[in-house]
């Protein structure tokens, strides 16, 4: 056979029907093995392609044959299908032939014929179709526009198709006929078809073929006009069939939903609606409308489940879905088919849980008996002992006691049926317990990744589009391209208008019953997977919802999510009130059903992983977080971190959740706001599982991410978190308030992290941020508080140390802004906020100090807003910072900000809180005018750019510029202020500040006062020195007496400070001090100020009043003062250079050029120079200072305040107690001492007025009195001649005087006297202490004396005049010796006065307090009378020395015989000596008294005469022991006393008659006198016999012998011619008598007397001449 066959195949094809022939008659005898071969010959021949048209159809009808005699069944629907898969021959009624030929082998009776067959035709029916497509290709290119058929009824009106698309037409046709049981029009010779087959066929076609249907109009007529109609026609059993619904109620019987056709046609739906929607809208609608009907409860299971399995084929279309809501839901009359859909999924389920499936009777109680549910219907622990018992549950929903278990039907996102693909099933199948709920599960999980992932794509699409139109346009240069743009722009807008309504739609169509449906699985889910899936799809439609901005749905279903995280019936207030309230209860309406939204139940039997207190404000019990609850936590988080942006007002409910799920948790706050495991501390009801303490590290984690997260936040996105965060915050205040509760922390604690990872675009939301953290730093609750101000000085700290683009230096408003809050804070009064503030302001100077710029003055109000009551470790953080400052920036902040720091470290040093502060504050204070000073250039050179600056401003605004001591200028004003501030604390009420601070103020004062301005020094004065003074004597005089026991705690006070007064007392010694040194160094810069005089005037009233205080600390200070200011050297004359100051190492202004200031060794140069303002005093033109005049009157002044001084402070009061003031010896020494200073610039003005004033101050200071207890250190043992320093004074004053007056013109000298005067009246002290008022002093009188009166228990002890007196006594000799011959002296009687005075102690001599005094006295009068008596005698005439001489007299006599009887203990040496000074007097009274008698009045003489006859005769003493007797008479004193007597008896010429009578008269008297004596002693001796005569008697005898002796001797001596005759004849007499004393039986006596009788040898010779002498 193989040889006939032709090589051409052309011709072969031609001739085809002859060469089947042979074996189409092979065939024909029916002969199996013969049959057999020719089917294979021709279909060899098919395969070659070499069977005509012709050949074709002759085959086919032998085939027929073939199949109508049964024979080869198979072989013959090969040959089918070879012939008509291989060529394109056999067409129209051949095919139709082929077709049906097949079908009938179909319904054989043998199975592997029918289903050979069944396969046959369907790749029959494909081959067809697949010619169609084939031709359509072929003739693609000639595009012949096909005639429309409109409204064609006419179903055979197929003239237009082509071939094999007129086949396929006719065959798609005939199946529609053949399943609707009507006949075939082209299928001729059908026998019988069943309706599954037919479907299942046309199901292949449409599914295959789509595009045949869509490109030819007459095959959509088919569809719209056949299939349609017939799909919903065989539905009708379905729809009308209600399970367990009484047959009677209808009147015919309802057809049973029959199972195969039934999912035959929903599988056709399936496809007409995935192929053919856009044709088939209003059909598509009654489709749907179906499905969702099948799903109703009343439906069989089965039905259910492939109705269910149907949708989930759509579901995972997004694009299908979304047509159907433009299609119907979007259209106004038409049903809502997607949100039906939606809603009859939600229902579904609800409805599974709800209503025990019927259809399926063991699942009612599957749950009790079925094994793996065991542990479910378990006691609510059960989830536990899944943990521990190792049971392993299956995954399933619970609810309610329904429970369902979950299969897994199908991989995500494919719709993968079981029983829509069950073809071979007759009867409906058993459905598995839980699988129509698992796919309608995944129908929801697969609806919304499909929408949200289309939705989000296409919203994705637009935006980016939308930006590159707008950077096209903004970029394209030409014109008409623009206009392009601008058109595209506008479509882009239209279209994505259309976009968005349709995105909003759907999502309003379907989220209810998403929401509902899902809720509930949530809420029954107890496997982690579902959960998941389910949290997820809630997560994604909150996201779309947030992004389409439709904001009921987006709090839905975070209120969902959050309901989720908390546990059952947690009463959490925000998910009940907002937008969940529209929620929850509120049934959705879905086609009259009503879908409830269902709340969770309790009964939940979930694992149970933590149990933790709820964040309430009446604690309640315990409550209970399962792993699902961790799981929608963690859900949230997600949601929060990755859609923030969406959020909005949603951020409330999240953020709320999340505290409450935190608090449960036990989580606080760390550093940075992060949250970490709290310590278990905070309850013992909170217990932690195992698997949830390895999750909270990383919930914890993703908590602070999820903040992290807000830095990628748009400006109005993070303001709705920051709102949030705010109310939540405001809320747990609310909670916090009136409890010690533990506060909820979570909302402060991630506004701190907020703010921290926002740092870049701080401004917009530092205001509400700052803002609220200030409100909870006031809270009460200490650690609500706490972490308030722990998250905003992170905040701030962190804001200053970020990398700010521009920096913060460069805008200086952020700078600002950032700080402000730190201000804020000091409106808080809790210490602990105060406390943080400030450690915040010592880090921010620690790392940022130098940056800080215009933020000085909030940081430094910050340290200066400290108060006083605000507790010791605050004012000590404070201060830290301040010393800080002080130390490091003082350099690199604005010169406008010294003055604040002036005044906070003024502010420091009056908290009275710690004692080491207020010093320290006073050394920074040091330390702060040092830098001024050594900046001093640079800082003016800034403030007066500022002033001027600040000037202009108000006068654009028209405002005074208003500052502290304006007129000055800003660097002053800087200096002055630091003076104040200093002054301030110069009257601080304790002592040490007091005193550290007026150092402060005089060193700074003194060591840089020289940059002040010139006129700056006026209020310099007036406002700061005055000004301190008067507060300082104010308080001292005030302060109170009463002793303070001890400094606090047990620090031991000196008794010379352990009263306010005495504590006071120094700061005023201070003041005082400081104000004077100021005076006395910078008086060149002072005293050409206007009114230097009044300045001066108030200093001395000043020291005055500290002078008379009664205080001897202040007086003595204040005198110290007046000295200081009394040397200050007058400044330059005329065209003198200024002298130098007395030494005060102080910048003098001599020169121009560098100055050198006093604590720098650098060379200082000002600009505005002080060399220039020096100028004003040194240069070449003499500087104008005061006259000569006006300079008198400063020291006048002074004069006057001396004076009154010491009259007030030395006048005596009037009565004396224990309290009575008496001025100390160092204080009077003091103010004497100042006089000599005093008096040399008031010398030339001094008169007699003032002398006066200045004598009665020298002698009441000289008598104040010594208290006993300072007697020891003052007084000199009385030994040693010692002045006291005051004595000392007091002569240096008047020898001052006398020295000036000296040298001193003419009119001076009138003032000798009245000093004479003052040093008599001295001298009179010796022996007479002077009186101090009416007080009772304790005289030291003698020597013996001494040590007991030292410290006898006296209040007063006079002091030791006797040196004082006798170096007086000096003063007045030596004086008297220089001005003897002054005409005022000699007027005055000085001399007289003197001698006067002396009368005292001579007269006293033995009775003198000191022995020396008399002594002294003596040897002056001798010295004075050795000058004064010239004078005296030259001035005879004149009379002034008259009234002198009787006292002369009388002072001889009181002397010579003294009625003082020397002491007993005198020796015989002592005795000597004072006689031999007796003698001196009376050899002056021989030399220069006797010989000038003619000149000296003749009484005088005569009461000389009269003394020198008394002394002549022994004086006795009847104090000597016998001893003794002969050296006791003052021999060598009589014999002087004789001698002169007869001297001048005799020896004067001149002597006139009467003094001659008056010496002889003296001379008879004492012989006389001798010879009674005798008589008298010769008698008594005779009379006594034995007896020896009374001593006295003895001892006179004695004298008048060698008195006799004496005279003789005398006698003798004398000239002859002088002696009378008379005398001689008197002594002559005297023999006999002396001779009559031989007998005494005294041996002394008999010794005298041979004494007396020798002399007498001369008269034993004769005379010469008898004449009488005096008469020749």
């Amino acid at each position: 056979m193989q040889e006939e066959i032709p090589t051409g195949q052309g011709a072969l094809k031609e001739n085809s029907s002859e060469v089947v022939q042979p074996f189409l008659m092979g065939c024909g005898t029916k002969e199996p093995k013969i049959t057999q071969l020719c089917l294979a010959a021709i279909q060899r021949l098919m395969s070659h392609e070499v069977v005509s048209e012709t050949a074709a159809g002759n085959i086919i009808n032998m085939l027929w044959q073939l199949m109508e005699n049964s024979l080869e069944e198979l072989k013959l629907l090969q040959t089918v299908l070879v012939l008509l898969t291989t060529n394109t021959v056999v067409h129209d009624e051949a095919l139709s032939k082929a077709i049906v030929l097949c079908f009938r082998l179909h319904f054989t009776k043998d199975n592997i014929t029918n289903n050979t067959a069944a396969a046959t035709v369907r790749q029959v029916v494909t081959v067809v179709f697949e010619r169609m497509v084939a031709e359509d290709e072929r003739h693609r290119d000639i595009t012949d526009q096909p005639v429309l058929v409109q409204g064609n009824s006419n179903r055979r009106s197929v003239s237009t198709l082509k071939p094999c698309a007129k086949d396929a037409y006719m065959l798609f046709q005939d199946l529609c006929q053949l399943v609707n049981a009507d006949a075939p029009y082209w299928l001729v010779g059908m026998t019988e078809m069943t309706r599954t087959f037919g479907l299942e066929l046309l199901e292949s076609v449409l599914n295959d073929f789509p595009q045949v249907f869509l490109q030819h109009q007459e095959f959509s007529f088919l569809l719209k006009e056949r299939v349609c109609p017939l799909v919903i026609k065989l539905f009708s059993p379905n729809i009308k069939f209600r399970q367990g619904s009484s047959t009677s109620s209808s009147p015919a019987p309802v057809e049973k939903p029959y199972f195969p056709i039934c999912m035959r046609l929903l599988r056709v739906v399936s496809v007409l609606i995935k192929q053919f929607y856009s044709l088939l809208v209003t059909e598509c609608e009654i489709f749907l409308s179906l499905l969702v009907k099948f799903l109703d409860a009343d439906k069989p299971q089965w039905l259910r489940a492939v109705a269910v399995e149907s949708i989930h084929r759509l579901c995972v279309q997004p694009q299908l879905l979304r047509s159907f809501c433009q299609s119907y839901d979007m259209k106004q009359h038409s049903t809502k088919v997607f949100r039906d859909i939606v809603n009859a999924l939600g229902s579904f389920i609800q409805s599974l849980f709800l209503v025990p499936p019927t259809g399926n009777p063991a699942a009612t109680n599957q749950a009790g008996n079925n094994n793996s549910g065991g542990p479910v219907s378990a006691p609510a622990n059960s989830g536990m002992l899944g943990i521990g018992g190792g049971v392993t549950l299956l995954p399933a929903f619970e609810y309610r006691g329904t429970w369902i278990p979950i299969l897994t039907v199908t991989v995500q996102g494919s719709a993968k049926a079981t029983y829509l693909e069950m073809l071979d099933k007759v009867e409906p199948p058993t459905i598995p317990e839980g699988y129509a709920l698992s796919v309608a599960f995944h129908c929801l999980l697969d609806l919304v990744r499909g929408i949200t992932s289309m939705i989000e794509g296409e919203l994705g699409e637009v935006e980016t589009e939308c930006q590159t139109i707008t950077t096209e346009a903004v970029s394209s240069p030409t014109q008409s391209s623009e206009q392009q743009e601008l058109q595209s722009t506008s479509d882009q807008m239209d279209k994505e208008i259309v976009s968005r309504a349709v995105w909003e739609e759907m999502v309003n169509a379907c989220w209810c019953g998403l929401l509902a449906a899902l809720s509930l699985l949530l809420d029954a889910s107890t496997d982690e997977a579902a959960t998941e899936n389910i949290l997820k799809a809630e997560l994604t439609m909150a996201a779309l919802c947030g992004r389409l901005g439709l904001v009921t749905s987006r709090d839905a279903f975070i209120t969902a999510i959050c309901k989720g995280s908390l546990p059952p019936h947690y009463a959490l207030t925000v998910l009940n009130t907002t937008t969940a309230a529209t929620l929850s209860n509120k049934s959705y309406s879905i086609q009259g059903q009503s879908v409830m939204m269902i709340s969770p139940s309790s009964e939940s039997h979930q694992q149970v992983v933590a149990v933790g207190q709820p964040l309430a404000v009446q604690p309640q019990g315990t409550v209970m977080l399962t792993s699902k609850n961790i799981q929608c936590m963690r859900t949230l988080l997600n949601l929060a971190h990755c859609h923030g942006a969406v959020l909005g007002t949603s951020w409330q409910l999240v953020l709320a959740t999340l505290q409450h799920l935190v608090w449960i948790l036990g989580l606080k706050p760390s550093s940075g706001g992060a949250l970490k495991p709290g310590r278990a501390v905070e309850g013992p009801s909170t217990v932690l599982t195992t698997a949830v303490m390895t999750d909270l590290p990383v919930i914890s984690n993703i908590l602070s991410r999820l903040f992290e997260s807000s830095q990628y936040l748009d400006d109005v996105s993070l303001h709705h978190l920051i709102n949030a965060l705010c109310s939540l915050s405001l809320e747990a205040m609310d909670m916090a308030y009136g409890n010690n509760k533990e506060p909820s922390l979570f909302a402060v604690a991630k506004l701190l992290e907020t703010g921290l990872v926002n740092m870049h675009r701080i401004e917009i939301l530092w205001r509400p941020l700052t803002g609220h953290l200030l409100e909870v730093c006031q809270h009460p609750n200490s650690r609500m508080r706490e972490w308030g101000a722990e998250a905003l000085t992170s905040l701030i700290k962190a804001g200053l140390t970020f990398n700010h683009d521009p920096p913060l230096s460069q805008n200086q408003r952020l700078q600002l802004l950032l700080l402000n809050p730190l201000k804020e804070m000091s409106n808080i009064n809790h210490p602990d906020i105060r406390l943080k503030q400030l450690e915040c302001v010592l880090q921010i100077l620690q790392s940022q100090g130098d940056s800080l710029g215009p933020g000085w003055p909030l940081v430094l109000g910050v340290m200066g807003a400290i108060r006083n009551d605000q507790g010791e470790s605050l004012i000590r953080t404070a201060f830290q910072c301040l010393q800080l400052v002080v130390t490091d920036f003082l350099p690199t902040m604005p010169c406008t900000c010294l003055q604040i720091v002036v005044d906070v470290a003024g502010s420091f040093g009056l908290h009275n809180q710690e004692l080491n502060i207020s010093l320290t504050s006073i050394g920074l204070l040091w330390n702060i005018s040092d830098y001024f000073f050594q900046r001093g250039e640079t800082i003016e050179k800034e403030l007066n750019k500022e002033e001027a600056a600040q000037q202009k401003q108000a006068e654009e605004k028209g405002v005074v510029l208003n500052r502290p001591f304006h007129p000055a200028p800003p660097f002053d004003c800087l200096w002055l202020c630091l003076y104040a501030k200093l002054g301030e604390l110069c009257v601080d009420p304790r002592p040490a500040v007091r005193k550290s601070a007026g150092q402060t103020l005089f060193s700074t004062i003194g060591a840089h006062g020289t940059l002040l301005q010139h006129s700056t020094w006026h209020t310099v004065i007036w406002k700061v020195l005055f000004h301190l003074l008067d507060r300082v004597r104010e308080s001292s005089t005030t302060a109170d007496k009463e002793k303070i026991e001890s400094g606090g705690g047990n620090i031991l006070i000196h008794h010379s400070r352990d009263t306010a007064e005495k504590q006071w007392a120094e700061t005023w010694v201070l003041t005082l001090a400081g104000v004077a040194r100021i005076f006395n160094t910078r008086r060149y810069l002072l005293q050409p100020l206007g009114d230097f005089s009044r300045a001066w005037d108030v200093l001395l009233d000043h020291i005055q009043s500290a002078a008379l205080s009664k205080n001897n600390e202040v007086s003595l200070a204040a005198l110290k003062s007046f000295q200081e200011i009394l040397q200050i050297v007058s400044p330059a004359r005329d065209s003198d250079k200024p002298e130098t100051p007395p030494a005060v190492n102080v910048p003098v202004p001599v020169l121009l050029g560098p100055i050198s200031g006093p604590s720098l060794n650098r060379p200082f140069v000002r600009t505005d120079s002080i060399g220039e303002r020096l100028g004003r005093y040194s240069s070449s033109e003499p500087p104008v200072v005061t006259d000569e005049l006006e300079d008198l009157n400063l020291w006048w002044a002074a004069w006057n305040t001396w004076y009154r001084i010491g009259s007030e402070s030395t006048k005596p009061p009037t009565t004396f107690d224990k309290l009575t003031f008496i001025p100390s010896q160092p204080f009077l020494t003091a103010l004497i001492q100042i006089f000599p200073a005093l008096y040399q610039h008031i010398k030339t003005g001094f008169n007699m007025d003032d002398l006066q004033k200045l004598g009665v101050i020298l002698h009441s200071a000289v008598s104040v009195p010594i208290s006993s207890d300072a007697s020891p250190f003052i007084l000199p043992s009385y030994t040693e001649a010692v002045l006291t320093s005051l004595q000392e004074a007091v002569l240096t004053a008047l020898d001052v005087l006398q020295k000036a007056i000296c040298v001193g013109p003419e009119s001076m000298q009138i003032m000798y006297p009245a000093i004479f005067d003052q040093l008599l009246a001295f001298v009179e002290f010796s022996c007479k202490p002077p009186q101090y008022g009416q007080l009772e002093t304790k005289h030291i009188a003698n020597a013996k004396y001494n040590q007991i009166q030292l410290f006898a228990p006296a209040e007063w002890v006079a002091l030791n005049y006797v040196p004082f007196a006798e170096r007086s006594l000096d003063v007045v000799v030596d004086l008297y010796q220089k001005t003897a011959c002054h005409k005022a002296v000699v007027n005055e009687k000085v001399l007289q006065n003197i001698i006067k005075t002396l009368r005292v102690p001579l007269s006293l001599k033995y009775s003198c307090p000191s022995e020396s005094t008399w002594k002294l006295a003596v040897s002056s009068l001798l010295k004075v009378l050795s000058i004064g008596l010239p004078v005296a005698r030259q001035h005879a005439s004149s009379g002034k020395f008259d009234s002198m001489w009787p006292e002369l007299a009388n002072t001889f006599e009181d002397f010579l015989f003294t009625k003082s009887i020397p002491p007993d203990n005198l020796s015989i040496q002592e005795f000597q000596r004072n006689e031999s000074i007796d003698v001196e007097v009376v050899q002056l009274i021989s030399t220069e008294i006797l010989p000038y008698a003619n000149f000296i009045p003749k009484e005088f003489v005569g009461q000389i005469m009269t003394m020198l006859n008394k002394g002549s005769i022994h004086s006795q003493s009847s104090s000597f022991t016998e001893a003794e007797i002969d050296i006791r008479l003052r021999e060598e004193f009589s014999k002087m006393c004789f001698e002169t007597l007869l001297q001048f008896s005799f020896s004067n010429k001149v002597t006139t008659p009467q003094e001659g009578y008056i010496s002889r008269m003296a001379l008879s008297v004492l012989l006389k006198r001798s010879q009674d004596v005798l008589h008298r002693y010769i008698e008594d001796e005779r009379l006594s016999g034995k007896c020896p005569l009374p001593r006295q008697q003895v001892t006179e005898i004695i004298f008048v012998l060698k008195a006799v002796s004496t005279l003789i001797d005398s006698l003798k001596k004398t000239k002859p011619e002088n002696v009378d005759g008379n005398t001689w004849a008197q002594v002559i007499a005297l023999y006999p008598t002396l001779v009559e004393c031989i007998t005494c039986s005294s041996s002394e006596v008999c010794s005298a007397l041979k004494e007396a009788l020798v002399p007498f040898k001369d008269f034993m010779q004769p005379p010469t001449s008898k004449v009488q002498n005096g008469e020749s």
